[in-house]
């Protein structure tokens, strides 16, 4: 009997050192930096989303491709992209209270679908065999301000960085990246989550605008918020999981729970959002037979620093902040200012 017993507390304390060691083992795989490319984060990152009620027997709803309109000239696109919108005090108080808002009339129709184009070139350039291929994927192109001249108006719109200070209460901002953010025909959901996880910046002055190319209706996956922006605070504690979809459950759960308001609504045409980093969202599949582009602009405050611990949920992030190290400000030369407009700092 002593000889049993000796021989089973031998095992327990052998089981306690293995799981302690595969749990040191990925706490450390989730602290290491991201080692691929874009691209391949976004195929990792939404296969974490819970897509168990999702009926992929379903029929896809067939949507025509947009109404081709008369392009702007180059002129007429500089002058809508540096208008003034009119922002109100109370769309101000909106963002800053629920994290997100939703602004009608950003971009003209016409300028829409000079984006959309445009978007839709680069992705047959980047993807070989893109129309073949690109059912039921998330594609992703990032940085494209630098070599296309058409995103780099709207990447640097005044139009839209105003607004985006405009809703921080900020002097400055910096460009973090674009992103072209297609999710293509058949697409599954995009996991609950919050932006502060993926930019590596010691500031919560982030936010990102979200600019459709299209209409989006809601068969198509329109990007969803749950609100107040205190609802971060509910779910903050939840630690994230590389491996599986249980951490968009879980705050999936929980949000059921508590009953925070979800705003899962259609996109009109030339409707934009502007989301804060701590503004909780996700986005349903894509059910329809177009592609859901989107181009998304990220900004923060001028004075930002590189958090001490970068990890790999925040991607390439060297790419996107170059030769900057951690708790240094960020001011490299893919960093500009956007807002002031260098012709009216």
């Amino acid at each position: 009997m002593i000889i049993i017993v000796k021989c089973l507390n031998m095992i327990k304390k052998k089981l306690k050192k293995q799981i302690f060691f595969k749990s040191s083992e990925s706490i450390k795989s989730e602290n290491k930096p991201w080692d691929k490319d874009n691209q391949a984060w976004w195929d990792w990152y939404v296969s974490l989303a819970d897509n168990s009620n999702s009926n992929t027997k379903d029929t896809l709803l067939e949507l025509p491709e947009p109404l081709k309109l008369k392009y702007s000239s180059k002129i007429d696109l500089n002058l809508q992209l540096s208008r003034p919108y009119n922002l109100t005090k109370n769309n101000i108080k909106t963002f800053q209270r629920n994290g997100f808002i939703k602004l009608k009339n950003v971009l003209a129709p016409d300028v829409i679908q000079v984006l959309r184009c445009e978007i839709l070139l680069l992705l047959k350039k980047t993807f070989k065999n893109y129309n073949k291929n690109k059912r039921n994927r998330f594609l992703s192109l990032e940085m494209m301000w630098l070599e296309n001249a058409l995103i780099r108006e709207f990447v640097f719109s005044s139009r839209i960085t105003k607004i985006c200070a405009d809703l921080l209460s900020v002097k400055k901002i910096r460009l973090y990246h674009d992103n072209a953010l297609v999710k293509e025909s058949g697409c599954g959901r995009t996991p609950w989550h919050y932006d502060d996880h993926h930019f590596p910046l010691e500031t919560n002055d982030v936010i990102t605008v979200w600019i459709p190319a299209q209409a989006i209706p809601l068969e198509m996956g329109p990007l969803t918020f749950a609100k107040p922006l205190e609802v971060y605070k509910l779910v903050k504690d939840i630690k994230f999981n590389k491996f599986d979809t249980s951490y968009d459950k879980k705050i999936n759960d929980i949000f059921k729970a508590k009953q925070v308001s979800i705003v899962e609504e259609p996109f009109e045409l030339g409707e934009v959002s502007f989301h804060h980093n701590l503004s909780f969202h996700t986005a349903p599949e894509n059910k329809t037979t177009q592609s859901r582009i989107v181009l998304a602009n990220t900004y923060f405050a001028d004075g930002a620093r590189v958090v001490n611990n970068p990890t790999m949920v925040s991607g390439d992030w060297k790419k996107f902040i170059p030769a900057t190290k951690p708790g240094e400000i960020v001011s490299s030369n893919l960093n500009p200012v956007c807002w002031p407009a260098y012709n009216q700092i």
